[in-house]
């Protein structure tokens, strides 16, 4: 339907004029009570929040925000044949327009519905929305409309019919019962049954989940059974766990776009959709009854949990999201980032609870309300993003008396499906990226993330508990994206989005992972260079309050340098945090750079301690980056500039090096005197192998022996037959072998340790003792492992 230019007036009084507004004047015929209704009363509240009051401080702004945000969107409309306001044309396709359109008017209805608005319950306002409602189902968004030949169908199957729907649910008793039968059917045209048939296109993992909530509240506004059990029947293909492609792993890991890791994206989108379903068909005829749905419920703990930490949900399985700082339209310079899109996961798991055991509600509590409260960097008061009914959940969870604030684990998780890993100690916390075959080097798409290139080469990510912004300061728009913390890359220049999109780039090798016994870690990948010749062997060896890296058998062909970053510390806009090496202050001069040879350790004050074993040639600088979120996000982000300043320690493995390598001690949170002490203690560290075949080491004060055979091979008193990480733990007179095949291609390693053994404590199924004695001869079944550990421990001779 076309319609004339038209003001406000008489856009209005058309729109009464039409026969599908009867509501606007309050003839929706009064109907009594069914389950249709319960559900859509619960949606609506699900979508207002509880238990908060207009006149908390908390919230009373953010209402007098959300009434103020609504005046101006209705003041705006200027309904054309072409939009509903002018800067949203729906022509254009580009930046969801009609998406957006339709978000606006959720907006004004929440403006209308949220107590202490200035436009609670107003009439007015009720009549602009659901003329709105109408103008654009008459211009665009009906059943008769044929999509462009554009990549337009996230905004008409997800973006758009949500905010219909919940403007719908918000607005429902200004509704005619002609317009609810419209705007289902507009639905139905372009969300059909078939959308959630297995193998449908873009109905995998997250967007399934979208699309069966999109169904469920469509089958609830419009009264329709078959439509909500629909919706609730398509989840199950969702619950169980994948052994390829998208879904959750055993492991704990999520993957996106086939082989992206996407927990703290695409994941929360699952975790956020399936926590509304559950809440919302819970105890209702068309509960969710599929016994698979507990492991959904159980990756709150197994995939998610781990990779909270403090508050913030860490970048390296956030995907493009972390390019999603400060938008192109946004006026308040807020950034949100990871500990925004926490926030997020964690109102959706308080949600989930909802529908959880009693068990597993108060630990959830318990585990929120301890993120919230240890979360100094983003309170809830500080986070303009968060919607009222979120807040409101969160708020009560971080102020309920009741449960006791769970306190950070410690151990270490590796999750071989994604090619990542955890690691947790008292005070600190360290994730790692790598990347494989399996893998992508990094996720870009949409012309997001477009200078990534480089997360998946061995970043090493870490937080002491009082610098939980390193990463949350616009880290992502002004670091040096040649040098991510821990990575080993060539400087061949790269384009924006090098390698393709929605996981496409991904290296040849396999050999990405390690062992772990839960506490410490032996974790290495084989590295190859995006768009690069770069190859070479890198590896992490996690332990108390350290992380040995051992780097060999580097090299690489593109006539530019290689380098391996030790650090590179956001110091915010202002720090001047000392760098001691050796026991002598650097300067803190913005631009200073240096050449430190033979250094043995290095000392950044407020953050932690690196020592070179022997000594090393490092190379040091300090420097101004100024960047915008547009430099990598093309799709929204904002171009005003930001300047943060950066400590960089690097190995410099000139132009074109065959066989480099480097080793180093990470010591989070560690003073000067720790790490030259631990540099002075010649006897901590023994590095058994550090060669392009094997690499390994030994910390006798800790029992810990472990290494990386790239192939087969005898390091100190391990032998392996085939590509393997293998670690060591000995603890008085027991000892706990662990092993792994991190290719995730070898389906039966022999394993030998030369060390005397008297019998056999307890064994995976997996492994079977071949010979104790004078030394422990195991055989590992490790086909269909997907790089999991697999353990023995045994009682020492």
């Amino acid at each position: 339907m076309t319609t004339p230019s038209w003001s406000r007036r008489t856009f209005l009084s058309a729109a009464m004029g039409t026969g599908l507004a009867i509501g606007l004047i309050g003839a929706t015929p009064a109907l009594a009570a069914d389950a249709y209704d319960t559900l859509r009363l619960r949606w609506r509240e699900l979508l207002l929040g509880t238990g908060f009051s207009a006149s908390d401080p908390l919230f009373a702004g953010r209402l007098s925000e959300l009434g103020a945000k609504a005046a101006s969107y209705r003041a705006a409309m200027a309904p054309s044949s072409a939009s509903l306001w002018p800067d949203l044309p729906y022509a254009s396709f580009a930046g969801d327009p009609v998406t957006g359109t339709y978000n606006r008017l959720r907006t004004m209805a929440l403006a209308h519905a949220q107590p202490g608005t200035g436009l609670t319950g107003d009439v007015s306002l009720a009549a602009d929305v659901v003329a709105g409602l109408q103008h654009v189902h008459d211009g665009v968004y009906h059943a008769s409309f044929t999509l462009p030949s554009t990549n337009w169908w996230w905004n008409a199957q997800i973006g758009a019919p949500s905010a219909l729907l919940d403007t719908c649910v918000l607005m429902y008793d200004s509704l005619s019962a002609a317009q609810i039968s419209a705007f289902c059917a507009a639905v139905d045209h372009f969300v059909p049954d078939s959308q959630l048939d297995v193998g449908a296109p873009h109905g995998e993992s997250a967007n399934r989940v979208d699309f069966c909530k999109v169904v469920a509240v469509r089958g609830v506004l419009g009264k329709n059974s078959a439509k909500i059990a629909r919706a609730r029947d398509g989840l199950s293909p969702v619950f169980p766990y994948v052994t390829s492609g998208d879904g959750f792993y055993r492991d704990g890991s999520f993957i996106q776009h086939s082989h992206t890791p996407y927990t703290g994206s695409y994941g929360a989108v699952l975790l956020s959709g399936l926590a509304w379903l559950f809440a919302l068909l819970g105890g209702s005829s068309w509960d969710i009854t599929d016994p698979n749905k507990q492991l959904m419920l159980d990756a709150v703990e197994r995939a998610f949990a781990p990779f909270v930490y403090n508050g913030l949900l860490m970048d390296a399985v956030s995907g493009r999201a972390v390019s999603r700082g400060l938008s192109a339209t946004a006026t308040n310079g807020f950034t949100g980032g990871d500990h925004s899109r926490a926030q997020g996961v964690m109102a959706a798991v308080l949600m989930l609870a909802m529908g959880a055991s009693a068990t597993e509600r108060t630990r959830w509590r318990g585990m929120v309300k301890g993120w919230l409260q240890r979360d100094y960097y983003l309170t809830l008061e500080a986070n303009p993003s968060l919607e009222i009914a979120s807040l409101s959940r969160l708020k009560a969870a971080r102020d309920d008396t009741a449960p006791t604030a769970v306190a950070e684990p410690v151990g270490h998780r590796v999750f071989g499906s994604m090619d990542r890993a955890t690691h947790r100690r008292p005070n600190w916390a360290a994730c790692l990226s790598m990347s494989s075959a399996r893998v992508a080097f990094y996720a870009f798409g949409n012309l997001e993330n477009k200078r990534g290139w480089h997360t998946g080469s061995g970043m090493l990510s870490w937080w002491k508990d009082s610098t939980l912004g390193q990463f949350s300061d616009t880290f992502w728009p002004t670091v040096d994206p040649y040098r991510l913390p821990g990575t080993t890359v060539s400087k061949k220049p790269l384009a924006d989005g090098a390698g393709g999109d929605f996981g496409a780039p991904r290296p040849s090798s396999t050999w990405a992972g390690g062992a772990s016994d839960g506490t410490y870690a032996a974790l290495g990948m084989d590295i190859r260079g995006l768009q690069s010749t770069l190859a070479g062997r890198k590896s992490w060896f996690f332990l108390d309050d350290a992380v040995v890296c051992l780097g060999a058998g580097i090299g690489c062909a593109d006539g530019t340098g290689v380098e391996s970053i030790v650090e590179n510390r956001n110091l915010g806009a202002t720090g001047t945090h000392t760098l001691t090496v050796d026991g002598t202050a650097m300067p803190a001069t913005q631009g200073w750079s240096a050449t430190l040879t033979g250094a043995r350790w290095a000392s950044l004050a407020g953050m932690g301690g690196y020592v070179f074993p022997g000594g090393a040639t490092v190379k040091a600088l300090r420097q101004e980056r100024t960047g915008a979120w547009s430099d990598i996000n093309g799709l929204s982000g904002s171009t005003t500039p930001f300047t943060r300043r950066y400590l960089t320690l690097w190995f410099d493995h000139g132009t074109d090096p065959t066989g480099a390598g480097y080793a180093y001690i990470l010591m989070p949170g560690a003073d000067s005197t720790a790490t030259a002490a631990r540099s002075a203690d010649t006897t901590w560290l023994s590095v058994l192998a550090n060669t392009g075949n094997h690499q390994g080491i030994r910390v006798p004060s800790l029992g810990f022996t472990g290494v990386n055979f790239y192939g087969s091979g005898t390091v100190g008193t391990l032998t392996a037959t085939g590509a393997a990480s293998v670690m060591v733990r000995e603890s008085g007179t027991t000892a706990t072998v662990c092993v792994a095949n991190p290719t995730q291609t070898v389906g039966s390693l022999d394993i030998t340790w030369n060390r005397a053994v008297t019998g056999v404590v307890s064994q995976d199924p997996s492994v079977t003792v071949l010979a104790t004695g004078s030394s422990l001869r195991l055989r590992v079944d490790t086909s269909a492992k997907a790089g999991a550990t697999q353990r023995v421990t045994v009682t020492l001779g």
